[in-house]
């Protein structure tokens, strides 16, 4: 399927690795020019290579932390105009909720809330005036289905998913579409990370603590970057001008839910 927007210029976070560089290359697959970020310079910059020589699109990269304010100026500063923005950063870290404190949960808006927050409110007035624009934020199943031991990345994400509710239906009338992908277990670093700390906790091998959970999975495996990215530029296309506000479960049926 021809999705309509080779040409088009997309910021994407986080994009090194994961689920963001799932979204990278499929934006850069549809013919998309791309603005990647992640903290990690040396990585950024071989999977922007990597992306140049496979799709032949233009690649700019900024090395910063998006969480801070610094970081969201020098890549808007670098990005200039662009017509599709993926918002991502790396949850918080799991816990109970006795231990957090304030310091924490401030952090965690800061990447996973204010963050998106503040880029969109810096490039959506462009995307009004051109008319069309695409926003894509990678939020978590976890906004549908809280999971305990993720209640920093819980709040953080729900106040986003809250934001996006309005602001989605206001600049609609504009071309501009806003939606959230809300990702269960992915085969990414984070879903390594976690399994590890299973296997920590409870003394077992990390296969056991896969295993367990592929048994939580209806389809019996975790997901993969490619099938994440496949639907982060079906969003950002032509074809989807008419999805608005919503929130894209991608757990392989983890959550049973009717709706």
């Amino acid at each position: 399927m021809d999705l309509g927007i080779r040409g088009k210029r997309a910021l994407v976070c986080a994009s090194s690795k994961g689920l963001g560089r799932g979204c990278a290359e499929a934006l850069a697959a549809a013919g998309v020019d791309l603005v990647m970020n992640a903290r990690g310079g040396e990585a950024l910059e071989a999977a922007a290579e990597a992306i140049r020589v496979r799709h032949g699109v233009a690649v700019t990269t900024v090395a910063v932390d998006v969480a801070t304010e610094a970081g969201q100026r020098a890549l808007l500063d670098a990005a200039g105009s662009v017509d599709i923005l993926v918002n991502n950063a790396g949850g918080p870290p799991p816990g109970h909720w006795s231990d957090w404190t304030r310091e924490d949960f401030l952090r965690a808006l800061d990447a996973n809330m204010l963050a998106p927050i503040a880029l969109m409110k810096a490039l959506l007035p462009g995307m009004i005036d051109r008319e069309w624009g695409r926003v894509v934020n990678i939020t978590s199943q976890a906004v549908k289905a809280p999971i305990a031991v993720l209640g920093l990345s819980n709040s953080a994400r729900a106040g986003l998913t809250g934001y996006v509710a309005g602001t989605s239906r206001q600049v609609a009338r504009h071309g501009v579409t806003i939606n959230n992908m809300l990702p269960g277990i992915h085969a990414t670093d984070r879903a390594t990370a976690l399994d590890r700390g299973v296997m920590t906790a409870e003394g077992i091998s990390m296969e056991e603590a896969q295993a367990r959970r592929f048994a939580t999975i209806p389809v019996g495996r975790y997901g993969t970057t490619e099938e994440f990215g496949a639907m982060c530029a079906f969003l950002c296309s032509v074809h989807a001008g008419f999805i608005v506000g919503q929130n894209i479960l991608l757990d392989g049926g983890a959550i049973n839910a009717t709706l």
